[in-house]
């Protein structure tokens, strides 16, 4: 935890790693509150209709003990991964916590993802169970035979047990397992959940992170919310819990500390519905990407309407800006901290308006306990102004422990013990460092990274395309849009309805947020010697 101090200095001087030999974050962030406490709040869950419910650590203990003995009961061990297929609400976090007790892998996995999205990670990890709800239930039913190693599917409010093999109702299932559990005592650098990334080319990569990955997350989490945690602290985040910044930032991190947490989120962002939500359950600490506020401007009189009002707000995922800064004061009565990291290596460098002046622009300084620096290719710190690589050094306790199955990429990924974040930037003569762009083909759409590789895969098993391409254009609101260039096969003509079917055809089988919106046919696509598409080659011709 970080020591508040006069300076950052001081506080970067004071912090000191420890990292025990044996650590579960599933103990961590339940069983050592409901041992103190049981009665202490864990979780508000709102849902769509507004019924509202409150767990206590002790409700969260019992369950997801049942949890980790009914993954056991279903024959899965130490090692096996699970796939958790829910958005906010109760089950979730049960699920995570269970297979953490009990020694397995976690795969947090977000609920819009389409069949094709699902099916590559549930495949590629190999996982054995997966738990989900009646939507994605429908989902997993149309791969349930193209995945051999899938034994069991727990499902929340899904109807009656086998409509698909190995399908069991999750509640029921609970019901019969026993709420006493010995969790397994984990060394800190056991494996206990894969998170899967973008990348540029290809299907996206799993980062495996070991249980360690929890107390590495703290000093990010406690810097950009101003020492967190404080008295009357509650957290609540628009972002889908299957992303590490949901899941670790505002979930578990804020559980380590034994402050509750507000589950709800709508299948649409509505910013107006936002803010009476973070006024009525009195929201004190909030995590929102930049898209969700510039969305939240139009929403009037914030201030009179969110009383006592927000203590922090941070924010990451893609560049603010001053504006956003300006209006973020104005609207909240607080700067908007902004923070910096990624699925690999998550929350290394923040702003701290508490205790150093934020620069507009500038996404912060290293977190106290990481080591972020400007690299050339080489691994070599460059000076002050120089535009470099942004890079963090090894060992860090947040840094995953590679990519699943892909010791290739996890190697390329390093340059001696600098871990290269993809992003090239600068810093100052003050120690901010500050983005510039991608080094890659990388696109930051409203707060997520998304890989064109995944796009274009999807987008050349459509009937009507023989060759595409994916790239950012730049977009006022999301920062970035996705904008496909397609080459269509022989016997087909352009025109508005197959751009419709197209943007379907990706929507349905990946996710919303990675369909393009803009779509541009040619006869032809600038390719490399070797085949290769040169998508900087389409981003600069887009660029006038």
């Amino acid at each position: 935890m970080l020591t508040k101090a006069a300076t950052y200095a001081d506080v970067r001087r004071a912090l000191r790693w420890d990292i025990p030999e044996r650590f579960n974050m599933g103990v961590d962030v339940c069983d050592k509150w409901a041992d103190a406490d049981p009665d202490r709040l864990a979780l508000i869950v709102e849902d769509e209709s507004g019924r509202v419910a409150r767990h206590t650590f002790g409700e969260v203990r019992a369950l997801s003990n049942r949890m980790a003995n009914l993954y056991l009961a279903l024959g899965l061990g130490r090692g096996d991964r699970v796939g958790i297929l829910l958005s906010q609400s109760l089950e979730t976090p049960v699920a995570h916590v269970g297979a953490w007790k009990a020694g397995l892998i976690s795969i947090p996995m977000f609920v819009l993802f389409g069949e094709d999205a699902l099916e590559y990670r549930l495949k590629d990890s190999g996982a054995r169970a997966v738990v989900t709800d009646a939507a994605g239930l429908a989902k997993i039913a149309a791969i349930r035979d193209r995945l051999p190693e899938l034994q069991a599917i727990l499902t929340v409010g899904a109807g009656a047990d086998g409509a698909t093999p190995g399908q069991r109702d999750l509640h029921a299932e609970l019901a019969k397992a026993s709420p006493d559990f010995a969790p397994l005592k984990t060394a800190a650098e056991d494996p206990a959940l894969i998170v899967y990334t973008s990348g540029t080319t290809g299907n996206p990569k799993g980062a495996l992170h070991a249980h360690r990955t929890l107390l590495g997350h703290l000093p990010g989490i406690e810097f950009p919310h101003e020492f967190f945690p404080q008295a009357n602290d509650l957290m609540w985040t628009p972002a889908d819990w299957a992303w590490i910044g949901g899941l670790m930032n505002v979930l578990m991190g804020s559980w380590h500390h034994g402050v509750p947490v507000l589950a709800s989120r709508a299948r649409k962002y509505d910013p107006d519905r936002a803010v009476d939500l973070m006024a009525r359950h009195g929201v004190r600490n909030t995590f929102m990407p930049p898209t969700a506020l510039r969305l939240m401007r139009q929403v009037a009189n914030i201030r009179e309407r969110f009383r006592p009002g927000l203590r922090t707000l941070a924010c990451a995922g893609e560049p603010m800006g001053a504006e956003l800064l300006d209006w973020g004061r104005a609207a909240f009565g607080v700067t908007i901290n902004e923070f910096y990291g990624q699925t690999e290596c998550n929350l290394v460098v923040a702003n701290c308006a508490a205790l150093m002046p934020v620069k507009p622009g500038s996404m912060g300084v290293a977190v106290p306990g990481h080591e972020v620096a400007v690299v050339d290719a080489r691994g070599r710190e460059v000076a002050p102004g120089t535009v470099g690589k942004i890079a963090v050094r090894r060992p860090d306790p947040v840094m995953f422990l590679g990519y699943w199955k892909n010791p290739e990429a996890t190697a390329n990924k390093f340059v001696g013990d600098w871990l290269l974040t993809g992003d090239e930037g600068h810093r100052d003569d003050d120690g901010y460092l500050w983005f510039l762009g991608r080094d890659d083909d990388v696109i930051t759409s409203a707060g997520y990274r998304i890989g064109p590789g995944e796009i274009e895969d999807c987008l050349i098993r459509h009937p009507a395309v023989a060759l595409a391409a994916a790239v950012g254009v730049p977009d006022p609101v999301r920062t970035e849009a996705v904008k496909a260039f397609i080459v269509l096969k022989p016997g087909h003509a352009p025109g508005p309805a197959l751009e419709e079917d197209i943007r379907a055809f990706v929507k349905t089988r990946l996710s919303p947020h990675e369909y393009p919106r803009l779509i541009e046919f040619r006869q032809s696509l600038p390719l490399t010697a070797t085949g290769k598409i040169k998508r900087k080659e389409l981003r600069e011709a887009e660029k006038g």
